[in-house]
This record gives C-alpha cells, sequence and structure tokens, in this order.
C-alpha cells in the first residue's frame, strides 16, 4: 500500500494498492523531489477513464515497471477533476510537445517541477524504456535537460498570455459573422455536430448557435442544430433505456460511446434541451430532459441535495473483469429473450442489424428514424408505438440492473454541481415541474452550508462530510451562474446578492489587472509553474467566458458600471484573435448579449412572480429577466414597483420605453426586430 490509502478520491484510491510507491500532490512530495534530486513522474487522470485503467492494469500494477519507477523517481498521481489548475499546465507542456493531449496525461519533471517530457498512454514497455533513458540522460548530462526544460516552460509562459493587438473598434458583429460563415464549412449536415470522430457534444456550441440562428432567423442553421440534437438523442451516446449521456462518442454517427457518464455533461445538455424545447416544443426534447434528470436524481444525488461526480466507463462483465461498457451493451438472444414477439419491431426502432451492431456481436442501441416513421411503416398509430418502446425500455432496464454497475465517482465537485443546479433551474423553466425547482434550491443551500466557508471563499470537493480544496475560478463563474439563475426564476433577491459576494471575491483574489482577466486560481495558492487563464470553451465553457457573462449581467442589475467595463473589456481583447470559433462559442454567446439585439425587462407588480413564470417559460435569449412584487432596493428595479398594477419596463442599454401594463406589447417590444 502507497501513500494513496490516505486519500479521498476515488481515482487515487484506485491507485492505492499499486506497487508503484505513489505520492499525492503536496509539498512534503514536492520537497521530497528536490531534497533527493530527483525526477518525478506526475501521471494524471480521472476516475472514469477507460484508458487510465488500461495504463493501470499494464503498467502501474506490474513489479517490474513499479520497480523502475521506484528506483530512481518521485512519483505523483493526481486527479485532474480534484487539481484542474495542474492538469492545465501539464496538458499545455504535453500539447507543445506531442501535439495532442488527453488522458492519463503523463510527465516526468525536474525535481522543480519543469517538465522535460510527457506524452498520454503508454505501453509497458516503450513506458519503461524511455523512463530508463530519461534517468540515464539526467545522470549522465543534466545540463541538457535543464536547457530544454528552460525552452519548454518559456513555451507555457508564452501561450499562457492573452494576445492584445487589434481589439480596438473592430466591428464585433462582423466579426461574428465571419466566424459563424466560418464554422458551417466543418458541419455533418447526415448525423449532426463536425465532421470528424470522435464526436464530443460541446453543448455550449449548439446553445449559441442555436440563439444566433434564432435571433438571425438563420432557418438552415436552426435546422442543423435541431438535426444535431435529434441525432444525440437517438443514442447510443444517449442511454435510452435509463437516460443519461455518456462523455463522447467514439464514431462519427453518435454512436459507440467511450461509456462514462459525467455530471458536467448531463447538467449542461439538459440546459441545452430545454432552451430548445421552449423554442420547438419537439417531444423527444423534453422525453430527454425528464429521463436524464430521472437518471440524475437516481443514480448522483444524494441525501445532503448534491450530486456525485461522474459513472465509470468499465464495469465488471460476465466473467467478472473489467471491460469498457459491459453494463450498457446486448447481444441478439438477450433481446429476443426479452422482447419476444415483438422482437422484429423492436429491432427496426434500435437498429438490431450491422448499423447499431459494435462489437465483439454486441449491439448498442441506436434509432435512426423517427417513431413517426416507424409506425407508419409498421401501420400502427404513434401512441401504439410509443407505448411499446417505453414498455421495451422498462423490460431492458429491469434487466440491465441485475448487472454489476459501473463504479461511482462519489466526490461533489462544486463547480459541476453548479452547472447541474443550472440544468435543474432550465428545465423547471422549460417545463414547470416544481420538483425541478426544488432540487435546485436544495442543491443551492448544500452549496451555501458546505462548501462556501466563513472566510469567504469557496471550496472545490466534498466527501464524507468534510470540504477540501481552495476553489478555482471554475467553482465561482458556475455558481454564480446558479445563482443568477435561480434568481431569474424564483425572483428571490438573496441569490443576487450571493452571486454579488461571490464575484467581489473573485475580483480581489484572481482578477489580473494588467490581462484584463481572471487567474483560474486564488492568490491565496501556491503557485504552479504557471499561471493558466482559462479562454477556451471546451466540454465546459470556459470560467473566464462565464465569468465575463456573470459580470456584465451583474453589472446591469447592481447598476456597476465597474463590472460592465471588465466584461467588455474581455470580450474586445478576446474576440478578434478568435480562429477556432467551436472552442469560444460562450464569448460569441456574450458577443449577441452585448449587441445592440438585447433588451433587459423589469416585471412589477403583485402579479410579478407568476408572469415570470410565463416569461421565463418562451424562448428570449436575448432578454435579461428581473422583477418583484414588492418594493426592491436592487438598482434596476428601485422606484419601478407599485401595487396597483402590474407594469413591465423594457430596456437597451440603460435606456428604457415607458412601462406597459400589456402583455402582448411588452413582448413585442423585447423583439430585436422592432
Amino acid at each position: 500500500m502507497n501513500e494513496l490509502h490516505l486519500e479521498t478520491s476515488p481515482y487515487l484510491l484506485q491507485h492505492a494498492n499499486n506497487p508503484v510507491h505513489w505520492k499525492a500532490w503536496n509539498s512534503t512530495s514536492l520537497a521530497a523531489a528536490k531534497e533527493k534530486n530527483q525526477l518525478i513522474i506526475i501521471s494524471i487522470g480521472y476516475s472514469a477513464c477507460h484508458w487510465c485503467h488500461v495504463m493501470e492494469h499494464e503498467s502501474f500494477e506490474n513489479e517490474a515497471v513499479a520497480a523502475v519507477m521506484n528506483a530512481h523517481f518521485v512519483n505523483i498521481k493526481v486527479d485532474r477533476e480534484e487539481r484542474p489548475d495542474i492538469d492545465a499546465v501539464y496538458m499545455k507542456a504535453v500539447q507543445i510537445m506531442t501535439g495532442h493531449g488527453g488522458w492519463p496525461l503523463n510527465v516526468v519533471a525536474l525535481p522543480d517541477g519543469r517538465p522535460v517530457w510527457g506524452g498520454t498512454y503508454f505501453r509497458k514497455e516503450e513506458w519503461t524504456d524511455t523512463l530508463e533513458q530519461l534517468q540515464k540522460m539526467y545522470q549522465l548530462a543534466p545540463e541538457k535537460m535543464v536547457e530544454y526544460a528552460e525552452k519548454l516552460h518559456q513555451g507555457i509562459e508564452a501561450i499562457s498570455i492573452i494576445q492584445k493587438e487589434g481589439q480596438e473598434n473592430s466591428n464585433q458583429q462582423l466579426l461574428v459573422e465571419n466566424l459563424v460563415a466560418k464554422w458551417k464549412k466543418s458541419f455533418d449536415w447526415e448525423f449532426g455536430g463536425m465532421a470528424r470522430a470522435p464526436k464530443f457534444m460541446m453543448p455550449n456550441n449548439y446553445h449559441f448557435l442555436l440563439r444566433y440562428a434564432h435571433q438571425n432567423q438563420d432557418n438552415e442553421l436552426l435546422e442543423f442544430v435541431n438535426l444535431t440534437l435529434t441525432k444525440m438523442a437517438y443514442g447510443g451516446v444517449f442511454d435510452t433505456v435509463d437516460g443519461g449521456f455518456s462523455r463522447y462518442s467514439v464514431d462519427i454517427k453518435w454512436h459507440v460511446p467511450h461509456f462514462e457518464k459525467m455530471l458536467y455533461d448531463n447538467g449542461q445538455l439538459i440546459s441545452l434541451y430545454s432552451d430548445a424545447y421552449k423554442l420547438t416544443k419537439n417531444p423527444l426534447y423534453k422525453k430527454i430532459i425528464e429521463k436524464s434528470l430521472n437518471f440524475v436524481n437516481k443514480e448522483w444525488k444524494t441525501a445532503e441535495g448534491s450530486f456525485y461526480s461522474a459513472l465509470d466507463a468499465d464495469s465488471l462483465n460476465e466473467k467478472g473483469h473489467l471491460e469498457e461498457g459491459a453494463f450498457y451493451v446486448w447481444k441478439i438472444n438477450q433481446l429476443k429473450e426479452l422482447i419476444k414477439e415483438d422482437f422484429e419491431l423492436f429491432a427496426q426502432v434500435f437498429n438490431i442489424n450491422s448499423f447499431g451492431l459494435w462489437e465483439e456481436e454486441n449491439y448498442v442501441l441506436i434509432q435512426n428514424q423517427s417513431l413517426e416513421m416507424i409506425a407508419e411503416l409498421n401501420h400502427l398509430s404513434l401512441t401504439e408505438l410509443a407505448t411499446k418502446k417505453k414498455n421495451w425500455e422498462q423490460l431492458l432496464y429491469t434487466e440491465r440492473e441485475k448487472r454489476t454497475k459501473p463504479r461511482l465517482d462519489d466526490k461533489c465537485l462544486t463547480s459541476w454541481n453548479a452547472i447541474m443546479l443550472k440544468g435543474f433551474v432550465d428545465a423547471y423553466k422549460a417545463l414547470g415541474d416544481q420538483e425541478y425547482i426544488n432540487s435546485a434550491i436544495a442543491n443551492a443551500n448544500f452549496i451555501i452550508k458546505k462548501l462556501w466557508s466563513q472566510e469567504g471563499n469557496l471550496f472545490h470537493s466534498y466527501k464524507n462530510d468534510t470540504s477540501s480544496i481552495n476553489g478555482y475560478l471554475e467553482d465561482y463563474c458556475f455558481v454564480i451562474a446558479a445563482f443568477i439563475a435561480l434568481y431569474e426564476v424564483t425572483l428571490e433577491e438573496k441569490w443576487l446578492h450571493d452571486a454579488k459576494q461571490l464575484t467581489d471575491y473573485t475580483l480581489e483574489h484572481f482578477y489580473d489587472v494588467k490581462q484584463a482577466f481572471f487567474r483560474f486560481t486564488s492568490d491565496k495558492d501556491d503557485a504552479l509553474i504557471s499561471v493558466h487563464y482559462e479562454t477556451e470553451d471546451n466540454v465546459i465553457p470556459a470560467s473566464n467566458s462565464v465569468m465575463a457573462k456573470n459580470l456584465n449581467q451583474l453589472g446591469i442589475y447592481f447598476n456597476n458600471s465597474y463590472y460592465e467595463k471588465i466584461s467588455q473589456q474581455m470580450l474586445a481583447i478576446l474576440l478578434p484573435n478568435i480562429d477556432y470559433p467551436s472552442a469560444y462559442s460562450n464569448w460569441l454567446d456574450l458577443s449577441l448579449t452585448l449587441s445592440e439585439q438585447n433588451r433587459e425587462l423589469a416585471i412589477c407588480g403583485p402579479d410579478a412572480t407568476e408572469m415570470n413564470t410565463v416569461i421565463t417559460g418562451l424562448y428570449l435569449p436575448n432578454v435579461i429577466v428581473a422583477g418583484t412584487k414588492k418594493s426592491s432596493q436592487l438598482p434596476f428595479l428601485k422606484d419601478r414597483f407599485t401595487s396597483e398594477k402590474n407594469l413591465f419596463y423594457v430596456c437597451q442599454n440603460k435606456t428604457c420605453q415607458l412601462p406597459v401594463e400589456d402583455f402582448q406589447e411588452m413582448i413585442t417590444q423585447l423583439s430585436w426586430k422592432s
């Protein structure tokens, strides 16, 4: 047993019995490397990562490999979900060295932490041969390694600096139009998404594209977004048996997932499908929202109102061995036995044919036709087929529950919980289910009670009734966004004041005036080899882009020009430097919010809450909403309430029209086309 048995991270605990003398990342481990003048192996992964498990089994459980690692290296294991700051810095290094990244992420560094070599997954022989060569080089010619480390470190520093040229007087609307036109060239018009594999869902991309298509009346783009959402909903990345999305698809048709399920994906996708449902009223989207939230509540929700992090890609197969996707796949004879006389129809719906076949005679359920089309072909009513499909899924669910479930990552991360909280809020806006808002409020109260300290800082992780790790910018930005979202549906100003308090904390401890962006780590944390400014939107939007949107919205509510100025400055610097629009979609969304199309709405009067429920149920992405049914001191609402009648104030860029009482007139005023 190594030092990892002292940790709480499920990923680190998975490695606690490896013969490798693993240590956790801490000051003692780092000091040991300097004291012994030994190279450091920094191995980064996460609990649901399939290839992390493969490398563990092949190398880290092997006595001979462990002997090489233990003889000459200080071996440090890192859970990237607990320490995204460490992961970000060493990921940059590996991307500079190899041109790509991923997990497991394996780096060899000098005793001071500066990297000299790295990559992702390695086979056993390649891993040990390389380590032996690196150790020999460090013994015989350490100055060469130090020289390389210095150059690599300069490269890491260079890509961490945000370029500021060209931001003055740029036409932001034209820039966004050109970027969207460029983006369209990479669309997959058969299956949706981008025309490449693997395919990640990238919910923020489609959140922006849906909004852009709607506000620019681009019907072709709207058709593409709906094609993408429909094909993702058809599976296999969506688990039609029990709800919830896997992390990504290994193929171009969204068929075979990398089977791990992550909280952050599901939270964002629920928000996306909720927005799409508000616009289209597509019943398929409603089903996706309901089934996914049912899955989240059943598998991840805790008695405290928090949410666990993930389910593993691997699970035990019939032979008792860990196998990717074992819990989810089906053999044809199993399906025939369960479905019986309906099997032929079932096979049409879920492609028990060459289209749905994966490998080893395993099928991953996937639709490629609508139920309407299949019902018509088989002379059935849509209701009849939909009922059959629901019954089949229940049969499969009951059978599947007899299998060994994938391993659960039972830590609760603040940022991911806040993303899920917002998913519940957005689902409530779309579907009006009171249970959804109850879950959101319970989660918000959990964050306040367990993850927000008396000193004002957030913690990043929670497990076994203990909060740990000082929060990162991602924790603050997503909690602030979630609290703003809660205000939008409850109109309780407490949530805005909490959001403002956290915002002021980030400005004090994360904001870099010189760079004009927020650091990923607090000024209270120990420095790493390089400062990280997260600006690229990935599977999760960049913490800086989320923070910029928060500042803009809170700036309007609190009439705080300093907030708004920082937000506008961040966008002005970044927008002219965007080359790949898919990596900056949240910034592009902010550009729409800062455009002439945006509106602010104040709902004031005794029926404000009820009217707000109607308004937030509409797809109005260009509207920032506030409201009150009593006198309010919130600057945006001050002196606007009257107890005699309901008034709507529509504003644009701090200029408000005369208040109106008529609902339809207010809706007309909100239009960017009026």
